[in-house]
């Protein structure tokens, strides 16, 4: 079974106070655009998983059981009573540590094929109750489309909202990590006893209602922004550069430290990411449309 599985970008990252089980609430609104990941599964013997990578910063994901698709297959194994084994191939074009869900994005993909491959024929609220135990982005990877994350992202409602979005990826040659940038949010906290659960932006959820890209531009939001750029300063430049060649919006997706901007239309998305690319302030970028369907099997 081959899983075409999307990149995420935030619309809008709110961050809330650190629960007890050590995450922060988060309220988000996600969109799948179409820089895919591609995950092959195939029958091994009862009890083997075997993982193997490609492409795009391979060499930075872990191939033991610590990856999170091979957690993935295990974990629906495990629920599932299924005593076949499986291999999985991961060939990558989603950024490493990029702020994309590249991780939770093969996890989801992992979930689709062995569930395919295997027949366990999970209905959606289990597919995504089993997503959940994984991380907080997969259940999203797994629906895909633009949708409203709460709790520590895991829990997901489609979003209302109309039209494509082009947008313009700015990808850094160095990763970010998570943890790191959640950590530099912590210490850049005016109010360390931060207690207000955070809500969803209302005029960026009427922006994508109406299907108005100039007021979604306008409404970007996340508030890991300012912890990556201090711990990436470059990235502002970034930033700026594709504000002055008019994107609507620009903002840094997600922990970072990939930058997305939103284009006009498709004709401008292609020259702003001309423009980007010659500026020789990224490593590279992609113009993409969204949203885009999450994990299916192709």
């Amino acid at each position: 079974m081959v899983v075409r599985t999307p990149a995420k970008i935030n619309l809008a990252l709110l961050v809330g106070p650190r629960r007890s089980d050590g995450y922060h609430e988060l309220a988000s609104v996600y969109q799948a655009v179409s820089l895919y990941d591609e995950v092959t599964a195939t029958s091994l013997p009862a009890g083997e998983i075997s993982i193997s990578v490609s492409g795009l910063g391979a060499e930075h994901v872990p191939v033991t059981e610590d990856n999170l698709a091979v957690r993935a297959a295990s974990l629906l194994a495990e629920e599932c009573a299924i005593d076949e084994g499986v291999a999985l191939t991961i060939r990558k074009s989603i950024p490493v540590a990029g702020g994309m869900a590249g991780g939770s994005s093969d996890a989801a993909a992992a979930l689709v094929a062995c569930d395919a491959l295997w027949g366990t024929e999970l209905d959606r609220e289990e597919m995504l109750a089993v997503a959940a135990r994984l991380g907080s982005d997969v259940p999203f990877c797994v629906v895909g489309g633009t949708a409203v994350g709460s709790g520590h992202g895991e829990l997901v409602t489609p979003a209302l909202a109309r039209g494509t979005y082009a947008w313009v990826l700015a990808f850094d040659p160095e990763g970010l990590s998570t943890p790191a940038v959640f950590s530099e949010f912590d210490r850049m906290l005016d109010d360390p006893e931060l207690t207000a659960s955070p809500t969803v932006p209302s005029d960026l959820m009427a922006a994508l209602l109406a299907g108005n890209p100039v007021a979604l531009g306008q409404a970007l939001t996340n508030d890991l922004q300012p912890a990556a750029l201090r711990l990436r300063p470059r990235l502002r430049r970034v930033l700026d550069f594709g504000t002055e060649h008019g994107a609507l919006g620009s903002l840094v997706s997600g922990s970072g430290p990939t930058c997305v901007f939103l284009a006009r239309d498709n004709d401008h998305a292609v020259d702003l990411a001309v423009t980007l690319s010659s500026s020789g302030l990224v490593s590279s970028v992609k113009p993409v449309s969204g949203p885009v369907p999450g994990a299916r099997v192709i």
